[in-house]
């Protein structure tokens, strides 16, 4: 925990006075004698009040050590509940994907868990969907609408080539339309002098200013793939990006590890080595997590724990606010129990 405000916290030297002045003004000379019939009331008395006296004042003085406290203004870690409102579950349909190491195979096992994520998400939660193999492209648009995101995730369709980068940048552009970011642009280093008529709706490419990776609450990346980068943007140019933006990217690497490749049904060779590294990298530099996911059941596992991991989140958030509710509620009830008690307020 750490203040804001911490100069307040001076003010807290004064709290160990105030037991001495009210110590103080119970023992001052001259406070009007009580008479008792007799000697029994004088027993009850002393009894019940030897704690009930004390205890409105002690809550008093807890009060105002705690408005002190919310006056400086603390942040603390703690854990809430989702704040985000879009996932992008981008998914790579290369045709590597069609190997069965992962049963029945890469493919469906990843539809299969990617629709049990959506099943167990929260209904207020957007999710789009982005698909990369030689290029990407927006699969479904952020919706609410599950039935649509399901039946796109049947609708896969699986191409040559692996384009990583690629699909952060598109999913970047889902999260951000308003950034103008230019995937052409980035692909192929074109820099049009002017604006073709065609780009006449599109927003201009803006000069962001980066902030801390992970900061960003609104969204989030889920990226899967099965092998490494053949086409497309840098990998980690692009999770660059999304670092500036505060957007992270949880990594879920798919298949084999170890090995320099296999063969697809038809006999056609096809590089299959996951590059982990790059991928570890990708969930690093952007606050993520990175999952190696060996099989069906781990596939679905790792789909489970990033479901509830992004539902809630622990983050610093300042805490003013429940702290001057306790004092108040500590300050109400000693007035009451000194009405209650002694007719008085303390």
């Amino acid at each position: 925990m750490y203040f804001q405000s911490p100069q307040y916290l001076w003010l807290m030297l004064v709290l160990p006075l105030l037991p001495m002045v009210y110590l103080w003004l119970l023992r001052r000379p001259g406070k009007p004698a009580v008479r008792y019939s007799n000697l029994g009331m004088v027993r009850a008395a002393a009894s019940g009040r030897s704690w009930r006296q004390h205890l409105p004042a002690a809550l008093l003085l807890l009060a105002l050590a705690g408005l002190l406290l919310a006056a400086a203004r603390p942040m603390a870690r703690v854990p809430l509940p989702w704040a985000r409102t879009t996932v992008i579950l981008a998914m790579d349909v290369s045709l590597s994907m069609r190997v069965g190491d992962v049963k029945p195979t890469r493919m469906v096992a990843a539809q299969e868990a990617a629709k049990l994520f959506l099943q167990d998400l929260p209904r207020h939660v957007e999710v789009g969907l982005v698909t990369f193999a030689g290029s990407s492209q927006v699969a479904h648009v952020s919706t609410l609408d599950r039935p649509a995101l399901v039946k796109a995730i049947d609708g896969f369709q699986m191409q040559r080539g692996t384009a990583v980068g690629s699909a952060i940048v598109s999913s970047l552009i889902e999260l951000f339309p308003d950034h103008g970011i230019n995937l052409e642009e980035l692909t192929f280093g074109l820099k049009p002098r002017g604006r073709s008529l065609d780009d006449k709706g599109k927003p201009p490419s803006q000069q962001i200013t980066p902030v801390a990776p992970g900061s960003y609450d609104a969204a989030a990346i889920i990226l899967l793939s099965d092998g490494r980068r053949t086409t497309g943007v840098d990998t980690l140019e692009a999770a660059k990006m999304a670092a500036d933006r505060g957007v992270r990217i949880h990594v879920i690497g798919l298949g084999s590890v170890d090995g320099p490749g296999a063969a697809m049904p038809e006999g056609m060779p096809i590089y299959l080595q996951l590059d982990e590294p790059t991928l570890r990298e990708v969930a690093r530099m952007t606050g993520g997590e990175y999952h190696h996911a060996g099989t069906a059941e781990a596939l679905r596992s790792v789909y489970e724990k990033l479901g509830s991991r992004v539902q809630v989140q622990t983050r610093e958030t300042e805490v003013t606010a429940l702290l001057a509710l306790l004092s108040t509620g500590l300050a109400l009830a000693a007035g009451v129990l000194s009405l209650l008690w002694f007719r008085r307020v303390v």
